[in-house]
């Protein structure tokens, strides 16, 4: 196992989506370990007060190359990392060890013709959001009380497909703007593999952000993690499943809640099936006494997603899941 750091720079991040024609900035084996760095505002940084902006990130914004400009995302993603031996058909397992802001300070951003209630809010709006790391604290608004736990987690987890090029806007079965705000430091995350390398891309760090996402941003921070990249020869996935330290989490992504509620719910029964051994129909009951279904996000057009939550603590104990 070998212990990688890979910076954020002009040279190692892409900005608005994923392409397997993108060149890959690291490579690495199976089982190695990367302490990633990863910027977010791209599009807001002229407008950002000076801590919220360092040299490094200036630089991204000021010399992005066009190459590495993918996409009509907003978003900033560090990557695409090349995991040897990867085809597809596999899954890459990303273990979360750590996640952490690396400024003390996020923003939140109402953008026009987007979030939950566009007609009801139609002015754009932009907030910096100073960061208590020390208290784990956000206060908003300022001067109010309302003091916000910090629960950090990269909004954006995915790989690269065969397409030329995807926004980094909606999610789907390659994980992307996922924006599950269960999946903090410990948690593992796997994902379908669909090119050689997976070549797979982390960025959009979120510091608190309640399910739904609704105004289509959450305390977005720029963000230092350390993941641990394995690749699972031993899995087939059609769609990204995730495990925490108390839950199994089944994802739904479609353009309606309903569609959204009905994939997660469909893909907890065929994971009770594959790997708890249930009927189908055990498996339907079984959702209907414990497994709890949320909003995941309703903002990031054209994809709303739902997830579905498994106690493990409900298992056996001996168990052998992923």
């Amino acid at each position: 196992m070998v212990q990688h750091i890979l910076k954020a720079t002009k040279e190692t991040v892409h900005l608005g989506g994923f392409s397997h024609l993108l060149e890959s900035v690291l490579t690495v084996d199976s089982g190695d370990t990367v302490e990633v760095e990863t910027y977010t505002g791209y599009y807001i940084h002229d407008k950002a007060p000076p801590e919220f902006l360092t040299p490094e990130f200036l630089d991204i914004c000021q010399n992005l190359s066009p190459e590495r400009k993918i996409a009509e995302g907003p978003h900033l993603l560090t990557g695409p990392i090349y995991v040897r031996g990867a085809e597809p058909g596999d899954v890459l397992e990303v273990k979360l060890e750590a996640i952490k802001p690396s400024l003390p300070i996020g923003f939140n951003a109402i953008r026009t013709g987007w979030g939950a209630l566009p007609h009801q809010f139609p002015q754009a709006a932009l907030r910096f959001i100073s960061l208590d790391l020390e208290k784990n604290i956000a206060e908003f608004p300022k001067n109010s009380s309302i003091k916000i736990p910090l629960k950090p987690f990269f909004g954006i987890l995915g790989v690269a497909t065969p397409e030329i090029q995807r926004s980094s806007i909606p999610p789907g079965c390659y994980g992307g703007n996922i924006d599950n705000r269960e999946l903090q430091a410990g948690s593992r995350v796997f994902l379908p593999v669909f090119v050689p390398g997976a070549l797979f891309s982390i960025g959009d760090g979120h510091s608190a952000q309640g399910d739904g996402e609704v105004n289509v941003t959450a305390i977005e921070t720029s963000m230092n993690g350390i993941i641990k990249l394995n690749l699972r020869k031993d899995l087939q996935l059609t769609t990204p499943i995730a495990e925490t330290s108390t839950d199994i989490i089944t994802m739904g992504f479609s353009q309606t809640l309903d569609e959204a509620f009905e994939l997660a719910l469909t893909n907890m029964i065929d994971f009770l099936v594959k790997f708890v051994r249930l009927s189908p129909e055990d498996a339907y009951v079984l959702c209907s006494l414990a497994v709890n279904f949320r909003i995941t996000q309703v903002v990031n057009n054209p994809q709303k997603g739902v997830h579905g939550m498994l106690p493990k603590s409900i298992l056996p104990e001996d168990l052998q899941l992923l």
